[in-house]
Parts: structure tokens; C-alpha cells; sequence
């Protein structure tokens, strides 16, 4: 990756003309699908270009998300205070699905003055706060139904936050292009399990990305020799993505032990990707918040803590920079700390 990142092209973004990142954005565009693809620094700066850029003429606009999404929970509020969107919030089940009904409950036109005028739905694949549960194509494609067929006239439009997307593409076996096919647009984090050091893709049809480009901008985003960090992000589309698989099975390993040691899991324990979450067993020997510091002095672990559930939560995720052993010692310590 860093001998890539030595020998890239590079020209003036900006203006279109940096080689690596054009061939990165072409790769992308055709690996999930979609016509046109636009590199941004950040996950979140990519969901809030496409929020921009499917609502730039609705100026009372209303996305649709879920309550439990990072859109709506660590993005600092973008939408709103950048953006100028309302949202209508949903309840995920546990599966990080919405219930059909709650979204045609939630939909509203412009014809009423009391409402804002509708205008995007937008899902979480892989969801964070729900332990990294995968959405499937299915589900995605009813959702699109739903959007593109009987709101057609209005102009419905769906976005995916898939900042760990392709962890769901390689946990169901399916193509990122399948998997988002029923989305007019996807973001596509490059670090996290993939392993760069910073950079997303944002994906969608032609004038959808021109706007997006508007988008980014406006946000700060435009980069001139951004080939350096694009050239990274080609090297981990072609050679982390398999991989996950590795992060996935490491991760339902580390979930299998510590609920056979007691403590509380999610889902019943399943795990589809790379995020695992747990309680403290009833009787553990410590303070909820005491576990994170002892596990990193004693250990060299770290682990968040207070997530929802009243705090009690903690989030475990695996990637390219844990391996077996490592997996190990999380589980030795946490289990002898606590139990």
C-alpha cells in the first residue's frame, strides 16, 4: 500500500485531473454498479454530500433514517445544520430493518404545510449500533420498490451509508453491485476494515455525483494531489476486501467464547461481520466502567464502552490489524477481569 501511495500519478483533483483518483473512481462506480463514483476524505463527509446532493432542489426537504444510524447518531447533525434537511426518525429492529408501515407512516408530500416534502430514505449496511447486522438485497430492493415504484412521481430516492458495505457483500457472498442495485447511491469507507489511512467513495448516477462534487466543495473536501491517498484506496479494493472473511470468523469466535462465559450478547450472540457487542455478566468483579482502562493497561486491548442499553454495552471490532493471537488475548483478559 505504501509503495503505491510512492509511485501514484497525481494532477489537481479539482479539476478532474488527477489520474489515480479518476481510475479509482472508475473502479468503484463499476464494482457497486453505479454510473459515476467521486472520492471525499471522510464517511461522513460522503453521506452528507449525497444528503446534499439528492435535496440540492427541495428546500423542504425530509430524509426518512433510522434512530439508531450513525447519520442520525455521530455525524454531528449535518443534515440539519449543514445541510438544512428535517428527518423523520424510524426504529430499527434488531435486524436493522425497517417495518414497511412505519416508512409509508413516516412518507409525506409537499401538500400539506405542515409537513416537509419527503425526499430520501436512507439505510445502514453493515448497521454499527446494531452489531454489524448485514442487510440483505432483498431488503434493499423492497426498499427501492417502495422508493422508485410507488413513489416514482415524486421523486423518492434511497441512500445506503455502506461505510462497511463490502463486509455485508462478503458475509452473504453476493456482488456489491447486487447487494446495491435497489440504492440510487452508496458511501463506501476505504479505512476501517479495508485498511487505508483515510478516504471514501461515493457512488451514484451521473448528475447525482455532479452534484455531490458541488457538495464536496462547499464541505472543503476538493483535494488537488489527492492521487497519494487514492492510489491506497485502489490497493485496498483490490486486495483487502476477500479478507474480511478473516475479520468475520475472528469475530464470531470472540463472540462464541464470551457468551459461554456469561456475558450478554445481542441477537442471541449471532454475529454477521466484524462487530461484536456485549454486556458484563450479572456477577462480574467489576464496574462497568472500569473495564476499559484495566483491559488496556493489563492487556494492550482496547474496547469502547457506555453504548446504548443504558451504557452497559461494549463494542469489540475486528480488522486487518488483529490476528489470532491478538483474539486470544482480548477473550483471556476480558474473561479474567470479569468473571
Amino acid at each position: 500500500m505504501l509503495q503505491a501511495a510512492t509511485e501514484a500519478a497525481t494532477g489537481d483533483d479539482v479539476m478532474g485531473e488527477d489520474p489515480t483518483v479518476n481510475a479509482l473512481e472508475a473502479y468503484a462506480a463499476d464494482l457497486f454498479g453505479k454510473e459515476r463514483a467521486l472520492f471525499v476524505p471522510t464517511g461522513t463527509m460522503g453521506n452528507l454530500c449525497a444528503i446534499m446532493a439528492h435535496c440540492h432542489y427541495n428546500r423542504s426537504a425530509e430524509i426518512i433514517i433510522g434512530k439508531n444510524s450513525h447519520i442520525n447518531l455521530y455525524e454531528g447533525g449535518g443534515y440539519a445544520n449543514v445541510a438544512g434537511v428535517s428527518c423523520k426518525q424510524i426504529e430499527e429492529d434488531e435486524n436493522a430493518m425497517f417495518s414497511m408501515d412505519d416508512v409509508r407512516d413516516a412518507f409525506h408530500l409537499d401538500n400539506d404545510d405542515h409537513y416537509a416534502k419527503s425526499t430520501l430514505i436512507c439505510l445502514e449496511n453493515t448497521h454499527n449500533m446494531l452489531g454489524g447486522v448485514a442487510l440483505p438485497s432483498s431488503y434493499i430492493d423492497a426498499i427501492g420498490m417502495l422508493a422508485h415504484d410507488e413513489w416514482k412521481e415524486h421523486g423518492m430516492k434511497v441512500h445506503i451509508d455502506g461505510a462497511r458495505i463490502l463486509n455485508a457483500a462478503v458475509c452473504q457472498n453476493v456482488s456489491p453491485a447486487v447487494l446495491c442495485a435497489g440504492a440510487d447511491s452508496v458511501s463506501i469507507c476505504l479505512s476501517k476494515g479495508l485498511g487505508t489511512p483515510m478516504g471514501s467513495i461515493l457512488a451514484g448516477e451521473k448528475e447525482f455525483i455532479r452534484l455531490a462534487r458541488r457538495a464536496r466543495k462547499r464541505l472543503g473536501g476538493g483535494m488537488r494531489q489527492a492521487g497519494v491517498m487514492a492510489s491506497m484506496g485502489m490497493h485496498a479494493l483490490l486486495h483487502h476486501v476477500d479478507r474480511l472473511a478473516e475479520d468475520h470468523a475472528r469475530a464470531q469466535r470472540l463472540a462464541t467464547k464470551l457468551q459461554n462465559a456469561g456475558f450478554w450478547l445481542p441477537r442471541g450472540g449471532a454475529v454477521d461481520t466484524n462487530v461484536v457487542f456485549f454486556a458484563l455478566p450479572e456477577n462480574c468483579k467489576l464496574k462497568k466502567e472500569d473495564l476499559p482502562p484495566l483491559l488496556y493497561d493489563r492487556c494492550g486491548v482496547k474496547i469502547a464502552g457506555g453504548y446504548s442499553s443504558g451504557g452497559k454495552l461494549f463494542r469489540l471490532v475486528t480488522h486487518m490489524d488483529v490476528d489470532d493471537d491478538g483474539i486470544d488475548t482480548a477473550i483471556e483478559g476480558i474473561t479474567s477481569l470479569c468473571v
